[in-house]
C-alpha cells in the first residue's frame, strides 16, 4: 500500500473512532507509519486528507447499500437484506457518526460526500417502496420518500441507542418493528 493509501485509511479509521477534532496529524501519522512530511507531500493538510477519507467511506458505504438494495428479491426482501446485512453495529456507522462532528458539519465540502450518501440511499429506497406498491406487494397508501427517511432513521438511530447500551439489542429491534409494519399484507387483506 502507497503511504497516499496508508494516510487515507488511517485517517478513515481516526476519524470513525475519534471523531475529526480527535484525529490529529501526529496521529495520522503514527497509525500509517508515515514520516512528518508524508502527509504534506501528499495533501494539502488535514482537511484535504479528511475529505479524501470521508469520501472513500461514504464511497464504500454507497457501493455496499447499492449492491444489497439492487440484489435480487422482492422490494420487501431488498429493504430486509438492507435492514439485516452485517454490520459491526457497537462501532457505529463510519458515515453517520460524522453527522455528529460539529467540526464536519460546519464545512460544506467536509459534509457533501455524507449528505450525498444519505441522500442516495434514501432516494434507492423510496424507489424500491415505489416498486413495491406497484406490485401490489405494499399498501398503496405508503409514502415511499416517508418510509425509506423512516429506514434510514431507524438504522440511524439504532446505531445510536446500541452505542448507548452497550448491546446491539436495540438496533436488532428497531429493524424487527420495522419489518413488522413492512411486511407485506396477504392478497385480498386489506392494510
Amino acid at each position: 500500500m502507497s503511504t497516499a493509501e496508508r494516510l487515507i485509511e488511517s485517517t478513515r479509521e481516526l476519524l470513525w473512532e475519534r471523531g475529526y477534532v480527535g484525529t490529529s496529524p501526529k496521529a495520522i501519522l503514527e497509525r500509517a507509519g508515515a514520516g512528518q512530511g508524508s502527509m504534506y507531500h501528499h495533501f494539502r493538510g488535514k482537511p484535504d486528507l479528511a475529505l479524501a477519507a470521508i469520501r472513500r467511506t461514504a464511497d464504500e458505504m454507497r457501493a455496499t447499500a447499492e449492491g444489497v438494495l439492487d440484489g435480487p428479491g422482492t422490494p420487501y426482501e431488498r429493504i430486509e437484506a438492507y435492514l439485516t446485512r452485517e454490520r459491526d453495529v457497537l462501532r457505529g456507522c463510519p458515515v453517520g457518526r460524522l453527522t455528529m462532528d460539529p467540526d464536519v458539519i460546519a464545512s460544506d465540502e467536509l459534509r457533501a460526500p455524507v449528505d450525498e450518501t444519505i441522500d442516495v440511499i434514501r432516494e434507492r429506497i423510496a424507489h424500491i417502496v415505489e416498486e413495491g406498491k406497484e406490485q401490489g406487494q405494499f399498501a398503496p397508501g405508503l409514502d415511499g420518500e416517508a418510509i425509506a427517511a423512516t429506514v434510514v432513521a431507524t438504522v440511524q438511530g439504532g446505531y445510536v441507542l446500541a452505542r448507548a447500551s452497550g448491546s446491539p439489542t436495540a438496533f436488532d429491534a428497531g429493524v424487527r418493528g420495522l419489518l413488522s409494519l413492512l411486511a407485506p399484507r396477504p392478497a385480498g387483506q386489506e392494510a
